[in-house]
């Protein structure tokens, strides 16, 4: 009976021997795979998730209170801004200004609200989506 006591109590041992260093191997590979992720460089986000971001703020705004998709309203249609500029990063970046700082004489007499709360970034993403709905694509 004994030695069937010391039989177990070694077998025993011998599979927690076992099993936790097989723990430790894989505790260290997803240290190494975590460390990895880490010092990753963040994915770029692609033109079209831009523009998808832009939509969304969009929908998220006043803007529609003056600008419609494809009808005038007060301001142009959003098409109509997109049949007159091409879709350079210029006029990304022109018509993100135009948004947060507001202006006046291009579509009539009606000044264009400043929109000082959004950042460049987020203005440039509303202007992608606008500049997008003729069907053209980023130039450069």
């Amino acid at each position: 009976m004994r030695k069937l006591f010391v039989l177990i109590a070694v077998v025993g041992m011998t599979s927690f021997v076992l099993t936790s260093c097989g723990k430790k191997e894989e505790a260290k590979q997803e240290e190494a795979s975590s460390d990895e992720y880490e010092t990753a460089e963040p994915a770029k986000a692609s033109d079209d998730d831009l523009i998808a971001q832009g939509s969304a703020l969009i929908d998220g705004s006043d803007c529609k209170t003056c600008h419609h998709p494809t009808n005038k309203i007060v301001g142009p249609s959003h098409t109509e801004v997109a049949k007159k500029y091409d879709f350079t990063r210029a006029n990304v970046s022109m018509l993100a200004d135009k948004i947060i700082n507001g202006g006046s004489g291009v579509w009539g007499e009606v000044p264009m609200t400043a929109h000082s709360d959004i950042t460049k970034a987020d203005a440039e993403k509303m202007a992608m989506y606008v500049l997008s709905l003729d069907g053209e694509k980023p130039k450069d």
